[in-house]
Order: C-alpha cells, then structure tokens, then sequence
C-alpha cells in the first residue's frame, strides 16, 4: 500500500470514530433532540443539588425525560427546574417530583411519583408538590452528633 492510501484509511478511521462519539453523546445527553414528542413541565426546589441540564427523569425507574433548564429564582430563591417528559405519559395534576439518589456512590436524578387526580397536567404545567435533594454529609453529622429524636 502506498502512504497515501494509509494515511486515507487512519483519516476516515478517526472521522467514523469521532461521529461514532458524537452520536453516543447526543443520546446520552438528549442534545439534538427535538421537543417534537415530549412535553415540558416545570417544578421549584428548595435545594438541587447534584441535578444540571441532561440529568434523567425518572418514572418507576425508568427513563421518561431530561431536565431541560434550571436556574435560581432570585426572588424566592429556590431553584427553577424546566423539564421534558415523554410524549403519551399522562402525569395526575397532583404528582410529586423529587430528586433522589442512585445510591452513596452514584449520582441523582428527578423521580415523577404520580398522584391519584383524574385531571393531567398540560404542556407547561407546574407541579407543585417537590421533595429537594437530601444531604448525605449532613446525615451523617447529625446522625454523629446526636442531634436526631430522643
């Protein structure tokens, strides 16, 4: 083979492994996906942590949407979160959204706990009812320092 049919071959090797990349990373992250079936709701925490742009939402454990927005509320100063949920999963107006942990080691993600109310949420809709991020470390120091029910 002559060097320039080589450095061809490694060329369009590199190109079909970065599109390869690319491609995994739109899926994993829902970026280049359209809102062409999904929904946006929205809902405000008091404490985010370990939630950002990307980040799963969950139903019975399983995927049903990304955050899609999250920002500070400065004037109530609790943290905004917009969020898309897939198309054809009908949410009760009265759902609980909370963020939960995989576990000590792994990371969070907003959980949908559905409600009992025959009315849906809409396009938009707000849910109301939102459990924040528990602190792991400040469990623990309050579990070490006595300071629970007695």
């Amino acid at each position: 083979m002559s060097e320039n049919t080589t450095e061809a071959l490694v060329g369009a090797a590199v190109l079909v492994a970065a599109g390869a990349f690319l491609w995994y990373a739109a899926g994993v992250t829902d970026a280049g996906v359209s809102s062409g079936g999904r929904y946006s709701l929205t809902a405000s925490f008091r404490s985010a942590d370990g939630v950002s742009v990307g980040t799963d939402v969950r139903l019975a454990g399983v995927k049903i949407g990304a955050v899609q927005q999250l920002d500070l509320n400065r004037q109530t100063f609790r943290a905004d979160m917009t969020f898309a949920v897939e198309e054809g999963v009908d949410l009760p107006e009265d759902s609980t959204v909370a963020i939960s942990s995989e576990g000590l080691l792994g990371g969070n993600y907003v959980e949908i706990i559905p409600g009992g109310s025959p009315f849906n949420l809409e396009e938009g809709g707000e849910i109301e009812d939102t459990q924040g991020a528990i602190s792991l470390i400040g469990l623990l120091s309050s579990f070490v320092s006595g300071s629970g029910e007695e």
